[in-house]
């Protein structure tokens, strides 16, 4: 009996652990997926996506979303796998919260949202919008409309701001005009708009393209010059101010000619009409450092950031890279 002993713990403990290995609940290992046309009165699928542990049973609550899949609210009785569109959806996204149940647990996951929900007659988009302009903080964006058939009558915008590859892109709050002013919160990522075609039978929105990376405006640039042998000028940002309305910069601009420098100013605020405006310099000294002060148009002066960015360019015109600086008003 005593050597029958150690054979017995080892069968007893060897139930254990296959007892504990066999209790696992569910575990997601590829997010479901939502398919189908994104209009009213159309019908979207979820995908169960994949799970671990062998779920027996799963269930399912549609959720509708703002434009960038935030703000999610459940909706009452969209409990199956599949979801007919409302009007209440339009200019919504939608994400389906899977849940996988076996005897040991359940577990959730949630879709990607889909795109923006269309009303069922809205116009349909033949070229997609596109992103032009600088991508320097400071500088301005602007998305064309695309083509629509039929003809829009009017537009709405969004901007929104994306990771390195162009995804997980979410709203930027009050970007809602054609033009973007880029900012320095915006260094590193890429920039899009959803672009909303409306006319007399509804609306219909899509997605821009992608602009190209934005930089931190703080590289320099490679200036070609116009006479043999001349150096581009060089300008540093030092400091930008406001004490009441008017907005005092100071900068310092160094080049290998004395005489004419002409700065070229320029106002950026985000859906405001950038202004342009130029300073003419004169050095006596291969450098030389200056302050010059201006009240900014009422369209600058409003709550959020204000961009200035200055330029420096010689009497050849080579010109220095763009240098920037903001401030916030609250």
């Amino acid at each position: 009996m005593k050597r029958l002993t150690p054979i017995i713990a080892l069968l007893a403990v060897a139930g254990v652990l296959a007892g504990v290995a066999s209790a696992a609940a569910p575990a997601n290992t590829t997010k479901p997926t939502i398919s189908g046309t994104e209009k009213a009165g159309s019908t979207l699928t979820a995908s169960n996506g994949t799970w671990s542990n062998s779920p027996t049973t799963y269930t399912y609550q549609w959720r509708r979303c703002a434009t960038d899949g935030t703000a999610c609210g459940d909706i009452t009785g969209a409990a199956s796998k599949t979801y007919t569109l409302t009007t209440n959806d339009v200019h919504h996204t939608m994400r389906v919260v899977v849940t996988a149940k076996n005897t040991d647990g359940s577990a959730s996951a949630t879709s990607d949202p889909s795109g923006v929900i269309g009303s069922a007659s809205g116009p349909s988009n033949t070229v997609k919008p596109a992103v032009s302009g600088s991508t320097v903080p400071g500088s301005e964006l602007t998305v064309s409309n695309g083509s629509w058939s039929p003809a829009a009558t009017s537009y709405l915008y969004q901007w929104q701001r994306c990771d390195t590859a162009g995804a997980n892109c979410l709203n930027v709050a009050g970007a809602t005009g054609k033009t973007y002013g880029v900012r320095t919160a915006d260094a590193g990522s890429k920039m899009r708009a959803l672009v909303t075609a409306r006319n007399s039978k509804g609306q219909t929105t899509v997605a821009s393209s992608t602009s190209d990376l934005i930089g931190s405006g703080t590289t320099t640039t490679t200036v070609t010059t116009t006479v043999a042998g001349n150096k581009a000028p060089t300008l540093s940002f030092l400091s930008l101010r406001r004490v009441g309305k008017r907005v005092y910069a100071r900068f310092r601009v160094c080049d290998d000619k004395l005489g004419k420098i002409t700065v070229t100013e320029r106002d950026n605020k985000a859906r405001a009409l950038s202004y342009t405006r130029h300073f003419t310099l004169y050095r006596s000294s291969s450098c030389a450092t200056f302050s010059r002060s201006w009240i900014p148009a009422a369209r600058f002066r409003t709550k959020g950031r204000y961009v200035v960015t200055l330029r420096a360019a010689d009497t050849s015109g080579a010109s220095s890279p763009l240098r920037s600086r903001s401030l916030y008003k609250r």
